[in-house]
């Protein structure tokens, strides 16, 4: 017995363990082989393949519309919406800018150097007033009227005219106009000051689809560069602003606009000379005219009777008005605009009776008439209007 325990206590008797029974003893990290085996197998072997799925969040996906396309959807965003849009990327920024059809431009190197037609392409309506203003950009005090703004010294006088010293030379207008014309030729509004008659020359030349021009600082002679503008509606003459700047335009620059835009429909005469003569020219050759506003005129006397020739002028407006005619005439002279419906009277001064009472005569057709802050008014003045058989209630304000 004690040799048999002898013998079975001999570690030199014990068996080895073989491959096998260790491979088998523990199938937990088998198992674990086994499961990773396969799932490391799916696994793509292509590294390119790998980046596919994390790129593609980062993909701008509006490189997949065609510019056309994007512009239909930024035309229908709201109009406050457009300047954050362009923020976006170069590209949107691009395609905003194609979607500007009005724009005021108060840098006048934008317009010189070209950038201005790169960044708008599409411009139809430009405003040039406020970048013919040589005005200092770091002054405090702003000088603000009805027509412009600017920035001035302080070293000024009170009896200066800020505008007219302030401007830049008639050269350099006309070569901004000469490069608008050829960038824009689809301009169809334009606004401007201390232009010559060559500088709208090139803009009647170039750009045949202008239907509407503000003219600032305008005489005679300027005139005659808009008589080619041959399809204008619509003109505002702005020669005198007390104050500001000062101009002439007399009867010779009145039958100029009339013979050669017989297709106004509106037309705007703000610090204006003239006469009788003008104002029937206009009537006689302008037969569209509709709308006729006379600011602020330094008329001779008599002008009144020229109105008669307007016969398809449906409005007239008067706007401060320091007087309305002195001298109309006897009323057998007057005549009457057979189809005139609305008289606005706007800041003016109503203290000759003769005046007034010539104006109801020559405005006996009118249907409405607006009296706002007008002073001088009384009431002999009310009875007047008793000639405008078609008059429906007086609106004052």
């Amino acid at each position: 017995m004690s040799a048999l325990s002898e013998k079975a206590d001999s570690p030199l008797k014990k068996k080895p363990p073989s491959w096998s029974d260790i491979w088998l003893r523990n199938t937990k990290p088998l198992k674990h082989v086994v499961f990773t085996m396969p799932l490391q197998s799916l696994s793509p072997k292509d590294p390119k393949s790998q980046s596919i799925i994390p790129t593609f969040a980062n993909i701008d996906r509006t490189l997949l519309l065609s510019d056309e396309l994007l512009l239909q959807i930024l035309s229908k965003l709201p109009h406050l919406q457009r300047n954050p849009n362009s923020l976006v990327c170069k590209r949107w920024l691009n395609l905003q800018g194609r979607l500007i059809r009005s724009l005021k431009i108060l840098d006048w190197d934008f317009l010189e150097s070209g950038r201005l037609f790169t960044r708008f392409p599409n411009l139809t309506h430009v405003d040039l007033l406020n970048g013919c203003l040589l005005s200092p950009r770091d002054s405090g005090i702003l000088l603000t009227h009805r027509l412009a703004s600017m920035q001035m010294g302080s070293g000024f006088c009170s009896n200066r005219k800020f505008l007219e010293e302030d401007l830049l030379p008639v050269e350099a207008v006309d070569k901004g106009l000469q490069a608008l014309a050829n960038g824009c030729p689809n301009l169809r509004r334009l606004v401007v000051i201390n232009a010559s008659e060559l500088g709208l020359l090139t803009v009647a030349e170039e750009c045949l689809t202008v239907q509407e021009l503000e003219l600032h600082k305008c005489n005679d002679n300027v005139l005659r560069g808009i008589a080619a503008c041959e399809n204008l509606q619509i003109v505002k003459l702005v020669a005198n602003v007390d104050g500001l700047y000062s101009s002439s335009v007399t009867d010779i620059g009145l039958t100029i606009v009339a013979q050669g835009c017989k297709r106004l429909v509106r037309l705007e005469l703000s610090g204006c000379e003239g006469s009788f003569d003008g104002i029937k020219a206009i009537g006689q050759c302008c037969l569209m005219l509709e709308e006729l506003t006379i600011c602020d005129h330094k008329m001779d006397d008599g002008w009144l009777a020229g109105l008669s020739y307007c016969e398809n002028l449906k409005t007239l407006k008067l706007l401060s008005c320091k007087r309305i005619d002195r001298s109309p005439g006897r009323d057998e002279y007057l005549g009457f605009c057979p189809a005139l419906e609305r008289l606005h009277l706007q800041k003016c001064l109503l203290r000759s009776n003769k005046s007034v009472r010539a104006l109801f005569r020559v405005c006996e057709a009118v249907r409405e008439i607006v009296i706002q802050d007008c002073w001088g008014l009384n009431n002999d003045m009310f009875r007047f209007a008793s000639v405008c058989s078609s008059l429906v209630p007086v609106n004052m304000a």
